[in-house]
């Protein structure tokens, strides 16, 4: 038999079960092996009330984070005026670090033994920044709607940081601190600066006169 198949190759019966193999599974469908909120603890040397109480942490920061990266990237697309070509790159320079703390946090979370948030509709509805009109807003508009978006991450940021610090999680700590809390920091101080009126063409030379002292006054003390 063998040396039959060496002479003329595999028979018609080897192939036909060579390509069942080798076909896709589809339409599957099979229990969680996880659900959302449960705790699969790893060997990390934290107590499980510790891992499951920066999880919670974390999925809040990980949905508002979610939000602000999509809120840059919807900005990047209709950003309008004199401003549009450096406010276009600055927000999707912004966009893209946001998605590095995304992956972060999500990993991060993993990592505890939880299970990150994901999908857009479970994201709409934990996140605590407000949500944006679908249309064109105006510029003005759109840096203050993401400065305000920042400033609510980064107090829930420090109060969580606090609280990972006073459990032991020193990792979360870090996270938080060293990656979350000072890229925010950075880019709100990127984006404040554009709502500073200063003018842009001709500098305001106008100042202030000396005020005339009625004649007859003492100039001494």
């Amino acid at each position: 038999m063998s040396n039959y198949k060496e002479k003329h190759g595999p028979s018609y019966t080897d192939i036909a079960s060579g390509a069942e193999r080798s076909r896709p599974i589809l339409h599957q469908h099979a229990r969680e092996i996880q659900p959302y909120g449960r705790i699969a603890r790893l060997p990390i040397a934290l107590d499980e009330k510790v891992c499951e109480g920066s999880v919670n942490n974390l999925n809040q920061v990980l949905a508002d984070t979610m939000t602000l990266r999509d809120l840059y990237k919807k900005h990047h697309w209709q950003v309008a005026g004199h401003t549009f070509y450096q406010l276009h790159l600055l927000f999707d320079k912004h966009h893209a670090e946001q998605s590095e703390l995304v992956d972060a946090i999500a990993e991060r979370i993993q990592l505890l033994g939880g299970i990150s948030i994901a999908m857009a509709h479970d994201v709409a509805e934990t996140t605590i920044i407000p949500r944006p009109p679908r249309g064109r807003e105006e510029v003005p508009v759109q840096l203050s709607r993401i400065l305000e978006a920042h400033e609510l991450i980064l107090q829930e940021v420090r109060a969580m940081a606090r609280q990972a610090d006073e459990a032991g999680d020193d990792g979360t700590n870090d996270l938080l601190v060293s990656q979350v809390l000072r890229t925010n920091e950075l880019e709100t101080w990127f984006v404040a600066e554009h709502l500073v009126d200063l003018p842009v063409v001709r500098a305001d030379e106008e100042q202030e006169k000396p005020t005339k002292r009625p004649k007859g006054t003492a100039t001494g003390a």
